[in-house]
């Protein structure tokens, strides 16, 4: 079989790292150790990007030079990684000599090509997304995601001519439409590379003001640009184009990236590849973001979520599994202590921790802990047996695939499956009727079919995995891979050896209590102006808690609000996020406002049109998942109930209230 490559972005170290990072290197764990299920040779990359503006003004904030700091933050990430059961095979630094190397030599290859031109430019240069903007990719002249004002900078600089590729990038795209996955991505892609937004792209920063970065091999006075540095990581760690490596892995590499960094791995990317004469990758494999009340974490709004703390408290192999089941990849998904220990207690608590507990002290009390023999097959057996193979197929199919979630759904129907066959053969009647062929055959279809349950499992719940197929009597080897593929064991039963000695007992998942104290941080005291943002931010409407209500205001304070009326003309489910609404709203204006609204959960989209409301109208936009929201919706809230605030009596769109 051919070799598997999977890849996350090299993360940024102006931070620690959080849930987010934690999630997209799971993932790739996981899609890893399937692969090595199936029998395939793996290689599985993750790394640390180091250079750029944001490293040297966070290592100035803490007072030191930007190597010691990168050092220090780099290996946070690296030390990480074993506590999450992440057993990455390659750890690369945008700082390592080897890498630099490469960057050079593929900066120079494209250079010899013709593809990088000198040239002065004047643009919108934004220091958190460390890139310039055209007036075309600005919304309302603000950086479309961190929606502040970029300082217009004019200086020379080199340039890749990524214009030059657009066209033969958007036809690869059409031609192969699961290049890039889930399709709402793909989709996104070819919408920018039609905007006519997209220009050539700008690759250096001159040393006159930036010095922390890759030396251009052509220009010793300017470093490389952070993004175009950070890319080259997929092949450097592989030796570079030239090495065994590469000609081995290559062909077969899978990205998984968050969808906030789409557009550098969708267009920058396979356009610096096709310029340099070499090969695309396989997949890019696009996942969305977790939220945390409602809103994506952010260290500001203090809703970051520890991964090493949760892993601790809820255990570490229910906490990959939750992360991999709850999210639909591709989707955004809501990250609460609540929901997490809801889905450990009814999937694994209850599901395959119960089954697997009845199943073993079963065993103990009829059998002595033996695996029994299974007499004459009945057609029970062979339904659920049908089921299995039918779970397994769909499992497999799936989870190669990039669908993790829908994946353990299909394996849990197995589950699910055999919970409901214990209970119609009722191995304890059997015992009182002295049905003993029976009753073996009974728990010895069970154990058998656990026994492909565990190995299923073991890509996301390693741990976990080998516990069951040690307790079910069956020697692991040391890396913890079966030597048969797993792909053989859709049709393959009656395996589990007859006479083996089994536990008594298990509690590999334990259920698990709501913590009575938050894990996650609580949102840092800021201010009351701060406070409040965040809350607007994460409730997406505007509701208050009295408690924090100031007793008076200034007059000037309550007039600079604008709250007019306006007609909602529609309302739909935002596209990625449950919770939202996306309204279009007549203010009385040339057109209608978009706004989004947190309240899903109260109300259907069918049955506001038409209604009015009110609406701050001087409220600067932002962007909720990737939608512009111009104005708020004023709602009240009180206990939980939540009320769109109207008017008794029609007014004119547009009107004021004073």
């Amino acid at each position: 079989m051919k070799p598997f490559f999977v890849t996350t972005p090299i993360y940024y170290v102006n931070a620690s790292p959080h849930l987010g990072h934690a999630y997209t290197t799971i993932i790739a764990d996981s899609w890893m150790r399937f692969h090595k299920l199936l029998g395939r040779d793996t290689l599985f990359l993750t790394g640390t990007d180091e250079h750029g503006d944001k490293i040297v003004q966070a290592a100035e904030k803490q007072g030191k030079d930007p190597q010691a700091f990168v050092d220090a933050v780099s290996a946070q990430f690296r030390q990480l990684w074993p506590h999450l059961g992440i057993a990455n095979d390659r750890f690369v630094r945008t700082t390592d000599p080897e890498h630099k190397a490469v960057v050079q030599a593929f900066l120079q290859r494209v250079y010899d090509a013709g593809d990088i031109y000198f040239g002065e430019f004047g643009g919108h240069y934004c220091y958190g997304c460390e890139r310039f903007y055209t007036e075309k990719e600005l919304e309302n002249g603000l950086c479309p995601q961190h929606l502040t004002k970029p300082e217009f900078i004019s200086e020379k600089n080199y340039f890749f001519r990524m214009s030059k590729y657009l066209p033969w990038l958007k036809e690869y795209i059409q031609a192969n439409p699961d290049f890039i996955r889930p399709e709402r991505y793909r989709t996104e892609t070819l919408a920018m590379l039609e905007s006519g937004a997209l220009e050539d792209l700008c690759i250096s920063r001159p040393k006159s003001r930036l010095t922390w970065g890759i030396e251009l091999p052509f220009d010793k006075d300017y470093v490389c640009y952070v993004w175009f540095d950070a890319l080259i990581n997929y092949i450097s760690a592989l030796g570079g184009p030239e090495g065994a490596d590469f000609q081995r892995f290559w062909p077969g590499v899978e990205h998984v990236v968050a969808k906030d960094i789409l557009k550098p791995h969708a267009v920058f990317w396979p356009t610096m590849l096709h310029a340099a004469g070499l090969p695309l990758y396989r997949h890019l494999n696009v996942h969305g973001y977790w939220l945390a009340r409602d809103a994506k974490m952010s260290k500001s709004l203090g809703n970051v979520v520890d991964p090493l703390a949760m892993s601790e408290h809820f255990g570490l192999d229910a906490f990959r599994y939750f992360l991999l089941r709850e999210m639909a990849f591709g989707s955004d998904a809501s990250f609460t202590q609540e929901s997490m220990t809801l889905r450990i207690n009814a999937d694994l608590s209850n599901d395959l921790g119960n089954l697997f507990s009845r199943v073993l002290a079963m065993t103990a009390k009829y059998f002595d802990s033996v695996t029994p023999a299974s007499a004459a097959e009945h057609d029970d057996d062979a339904r659920i047996r049908e089921i299995g193979s039918e779970a397994l197929r769909n499992y497999i199919q799936l989870f190669e695939n990039a669908r993790f979630s829908h994946a353990l759904d299909a394996l849990w129907e197995f589950v699910r499956a055999l919970n409901k066959y214990v209970d119609t053969q009722a191995p304890w009647a059997l015992f009182k009727q002295g049905d003993t062929a029976r009753l073996g055959s009974v728990l010895y279809t069970l154990l058998d079919s656990l026994r492909k349950v565990a190995r299923c499992v073991w890509p996301v719940m390693p741990t976990a995995a080998t516990g069951m197929l040690e307790q079910l009597g069956l020697s692991v080897p040391e890396d913890g891979i079966p030597t048969q593929a797993l792909e053989q064991e859709i049709d393959m039963w009656g395996v589990l050896p007859v006479g083996g000695q089994l536990a008594a007992s298990s509690n590999l998942f334990p259920r698990r209590e709501m913590p009575e104290k938050e894990v996650t941080p609580k949102v840092p005291a800021v201010g009351k102006e701060k406070k409040s943002a965040a809350k607007a931010s994460q409730k997406g409407s505007a509701v208050g808690n009295p408690e924090e209500v100031e007793s008076v205001i200034a007059f000037d304070q309550f007039t600079a609000v604008d709250i007019r009326v306006g007609t909602i003309l529609s309302a739909e489910k935002h596209p990625d996020a449950d919770r939202i609404l996306k309204f279009m709203i007549d203010l009385g204006e040339e057109e209608p406002r978009q706004i989004l609204s947190g309240i899903a959960a109260h109300y259907r989209p069918e049955e506001l049109t038409g209604l009015q409301v009110c609406v701050v109208a001087n409220l600067a936009p932002r962007v909720i998942r990737g939608l512009a929201s111009h104005g708020m919706v004023l709602t009240a809230e009180k206990d939980g109930q939540l009320t769109l605030v109207t008017v008794a009596a029609a007014a004119p769109n547009g009107s004021r209230i004073a």
